[in-house]
């Protein structure tokens, strides 16, 4: 089962391994649905459960940190 995650990069981590990791998503059954790359660095994809896994294993070193995509509103 897959599911939307918004995965933030580290910041000493060049865009072109940001790259590699999108286009392994891609790859893997994943759609990467937005690039974040002046504020954070990172994306918005959906992601195979499978994957995430192999993501979750980098956030020591080169992912921040990975969270749910979800809607977020003010009152």
């Amino acid at each position: 089962m897959s599911g939307r995650y918004i995965v933030v990069f580290k910041d000493h981590v060049p865009l072109t391994e940001i790259d590699k990791y999108a286009g392994q998503v891609n790859a893997n059954g994943g759609e990467v649905a937005q690039r974040y790359d002046t504020v954070i660095k990172g994306f918005s994809a959906t992601i195979p459960e499978q994957f995430l896994v192999q993501l979750q294993s980098l956030q020591s070193d080169t992912i921040d940190y990975i969270e749910p995509d979800s809607t977020v509103t003010t009152q």
